[in-house]
């Protein structure tokens, strides 16, 4: 059996989403969710769907080696950031090479970095007029946004798309790929 943990900071609509399609999957569980915030509606989604989940603060996930012990204990195969927005230590990089991923909301390397999450890069999208966006999978190095992609899938814009219509439009593509490149990645990897 694979084992994921997921790290969320907010609703929880992807975290949702991926424990659905996982639910009954025979070769892969989610073992844990962990947020940043004691009051991330996360983590009333988590109780909803039955799923462990805990939360934890700057010092014991940036200033001590509190959550990555807690998270090698867990052995998990995969690390899966589901929106979380905090920079993921470098102990943490090192301790799990090639098995933390992420999805940004844009086309990478387009709208990434510091800063560019949710709203703040579908209304870049929408401020440059571009015609298309996306979504993009990629492993997590030390840096917002620069490790090695994994997936990306585009979608078409229209000039009368708002942010709001760009942000509905790449969270359909989340929801549909998200569970599916996670699930290549676990049981490729053997």
């Amino acid at each position: 059996m694979k084992d994921i943990i997921l790290l969320a900071s907010g609703s929880g609509s992807n975290v949702e989403n991926i424990a659905l399609y996982f639910q009954y999957h025979s070769e892969i569980k989610i073992s844990c969710v962990l947020t940043n915030r004691s009051d991330a509606p996360v983590l009333e989604r988590c109780r909803r769907l039955g799923l462990p989940a805990l939360s934890f603060n700057r010092q014991a996930f940036s200033k001590s080696d509190v959550a990555l012990t807690f998270i090698k204990a867990l052995h998990p195969d995969l690390i899966v950031l589901a929106g979380f927005l905090w920079k993921i230590p470098k102990g943490f990089v090192e301790a799990f090479p090639n098995k933390i991923v992420n999805i940004h909301p844009a086309l990478l390397p387009k709208y990434g970095g510091k800063g560019m999450y949710g709203h703040h890069v579908h209304q870049a999208v929408k401020d440059n007029n571009e015609n298309e966006t996306g979504i993009t999978i990629h492993y997590v190095n030390e840096n917002y946004d620069e490790g090695n992609v994994v997936f990306q899938k585009t979608i078409p814009l229209v000039e009368t798309d708002t942010p709001i219509d760009i942000a509905q439009k790449v969270h359909s593509l989340e929801y549909k790929h998200f569970p599916k490149v996670i699930e290549k990645l676990l049981l490729e990897d053997g």
